[in-house]
């Protein structure tokens, strides 16, 4: 049967609207592709808890909410083998919080809580990089804080500090934990007490400005898992750090009863490393107990610019060319830690 013209036509007008269809759908679905694989991936899209922050970055910029929220080159996501991570990024100089001259990009927990009312903070991260610039003889240098409880009311001191500390060089570095005294009278003579968890604690520093103490054999290096918990549960502190291929630590401290009333209470320890900058005080009897505490997460970069010899312990005279931020990037002077997990929350009974 021979077809008339008028089907020709009407065959051809079906056939290239069905062929206009697959390939607008095909285009369609391949652009909805890009599309996906291209969306912006914020914080609070790796680590849910975000809401629960707020956060100070190294430039001085903060955000009250964190919803959607990055800062390019100090608070936001890569991906590195399919995992996504936060990295916190802080200059070792830039525009720090009122109470501490050493910059930071860290989270601060709105919630506030007391020591007999507890509070929980996990986090699993690795560090990627800490201020190649410093002095070996100040305890300092080299080091980033990656989780603290801070005091919000009295002296504001810090009950708890996490640090991970690496001396140029080494392949290995140290993770430690600080307990800084809440001061009966004078906090001019507060100081902190070290305790090591791999690695050495934080009184192991060089002889010479240039000279460092032999590489830690059971250090974490650059790059490497680790994880810690933070539980307070009715005024004890209950530690516990965690790395593949290492040896689980836990620790356990009292945050509402001191262990250093009296100047014979005193760790040697304290006596070596403060001796110069003559802190030698006691703790209240009751420590950090009916105190607000809020817990802190990030890069807090310990590495700053000021004099070793106004303050051995502290000041770690590190590059900072002046405070510019893109220099200190191009040439060791920041820390980098980065984030794969974490969460916040009430404290719970310790596990036997």
């Amino acid at each position: 049967m021979r077809l008339k013209p008028s089907h020709y036509f009407y065959i051809v007008l079906i056939t290239f609207t069905l062929l206009f269809s697959f390939t607008s759908c095909k285009t369609e679905t391949k652009k909805s592709a890009v599309a996906e694989n291209e969306k912006t991936l914020y914080p609070d899209d790796v680590i849910p808890f975000m809401k629960e922050w707020k956060i100070l970055c190294g430039d001085g910029k903060s955000f009250n909410d964190l919803t959607d929220v990055e800062h390019k080159d100090f608070f936001y996501v890569e991906n590195e083998n399919n995992t996504n991570w936060v990295v916190y990024k802080a200059p070792n100089s830039g525009v720090s919080s009122r109470t501490s001259s050493n910059t930071r990009t860290e989270l601060g927990q709105k919630e506030e809580w007391k020591p007999d009312t507890g509070g929980k903070l996990t986090g699993t991260l690795k560090v990627k990089h800490v201020s190649t610039s410093g002095d070996a003889r100040v305890a300092a240098s080299y080091s980033v804080v990656v989780g603290q409880i801070h005091g919000t009311e009295g002296h504001e001191n810090e009950p708890l500090k996490i640090f991970y500390k690496k001396f140029p060089g080494h392949k290995k570095g140290s993770v430690f934990w600080n307990y800084e005294i809440n001061t009966e009278g004078d906090n001019g003579k507060r100081w902190d007490y070290s305790t090591a968890v791999w690695g050495y604690d934080m009184s192991v520093v060089g002889e010479t400005t240039t000279t460092y103490p032999q590489e830690p054999e059971d250090g974490i290096e650059l790059n490497e898992e680790f994880s810690y918990e933070i539980n307070v549960y009715k005024g004890i502190m209950y530690l516990t750090f965690k790395s593949d291929g290492h040896e689980t630590k836990t620790f356990t401290k009292s945050l509402i009863q001191t262990d250093f009333a009296e100047s014979t209470d005193i760790p040697e320890q304290i006596l070596t490393l403060y001796a110069a900058i003559g802190r030698d005080g006691v703790e209240k009897e009751n420590a950090y107990a009916g105190e607000l505490q809020n817990f802190k997460q990030g890069a807090y970069n310990q590495t700053n610019g000021k004099d070793p010899e106004e303050n051995i312990v502290w000041h770690t005279g590190s590059e900072t060319y002046n405070g510019d931020i893109k220099k200190q990037y191009e040439n060791g002077c920041y820390t980098e830690v980065w984030f794969k997990d974490a969460t916040v929350g009430a404290g719970t009974p310790p596990q036997h």
